[in-house]
């Protein structure tokens, strides 16, 4: 988004200024930086020193905590260097993590996360499992082991195996989640790919609901080991983001609040799109 200069204006240069842009346009944004690396409480304060009254912050999970390779790397330094050294030089994985590190490393999350909260700006934090965290009691035991690590936080449960909505597993999943009263990220994918999810709006938590737009690039949706602005190139049609606009409604009804976030990020066509769809709802309104 910044190398297209579609976005922000010339003169906008550092990340503080680029922050303080975006937030006179949108209310909202995802923090995707958070799934490659523990933010320090010290960034997280100014982003929240940096953005009006209002404004609010989504953010993703530490790879670790939604069962993804994580680089060692990426770990905080004096957590890295505790692991044992057969740990050391390859992707760990969250149940080779010895306890204590592990333990350690929740604490860490939550407290990069808890400025945010202070300021009245976190919104949901999101857990976005891979395709191989299949549907189980055992994946059911862990995600509520999730929100009991969070408590005093929003979490918010992305799938991306489908059969978490299959004939067999749908009532199950949803009964689950609205018993423990947390959102299901509903998602805008490419349809017929064995990893598509369904465009299934249904809202389990009333205090919230998401939809994460991730494009409709059939041609890259299966690449692995792309940057996500390969994967996720896509630009809306206006008639794509209009099937929406009555979900979201029917979601707002049931939730109250609706969060609506472009993951299509390549170039300018989040911004543009999620301009788009703003101004599809404000429409509905009238």
């Amino acid at each position: 988004m910044i190398d297209s200069k579609l976005f922000y204006p010339l003169q906008v240069k550092t990340s503080e200024e680029r922050l303080q842009f975006y937030a006179t346009q949108f209310s909202l944004v995802e923090v995707d930086s958070s799934y490659y690396g523990i933010p320090k409480p010290e960034t997280t304060e100014l982003w929240a020193v940096r953005t009006p009254a209002g404004f609010t912050f989504d953010v993703k999970s530490f790879s670790l905590f939604t069962n993804h390779p994580t680089k060692p790397m990426s770990l905080p330094p004096d957590i890295r260097e505790q692991l044992p050294s057969n740990l050391r030089e390859k992707n760990v994985y969250l149940e080779q993590m010895p306890d204590e590190l592990l333990d350690e490393s929740w604490d860490r999350f939550r407290a990069a996360l808890e400025p945010l909260r202070v300021a009245g700006k976190l919104g949901a934090v999101f857990f976005q499992f891979p395709p191989w965290f299949l549907p189980s009691s055992r994946s059911l035991a862990y995600v509520e082991q999730v929100q009991e690590r969070m408590y005093g936080f929003q979490i918010a449960v992305e799938f991306r195996k489908p059969e978490w909505l299959d004939a067999r597993h749908r009532d199950g999943t949803v009964a689950f989640l609205r018993t423990r009263d947390i959102p299901y990220v509903a998602v805008d994918v490419p349809e017929g790919h064995k990893t598509s999810m369904p465009p299934t709006f249904d809202v389990t938590s009333a205090k919230l609901a998401v939809v994460r737009f991730h494009g409709r690039n059939h041609e890259t949706w299966d690449l692995r080991g792309v940057p996500p602005n390969v994967r996720f190139r896509y630009d809306y049609r206006e008639d794509e983001l209009a099937e929406w606009v009555p979900r979201i409604k029917e979601m707002e009804r049931s939730a109250g609040r609706v969060h609506a976030l472009m993951n299509n990020n390549y170039s300018n066509y989040s911004v543009k799109n999620a301009m788009q769809l703003e101004k599809l709802l404000e429409a509905w309104q009238k």
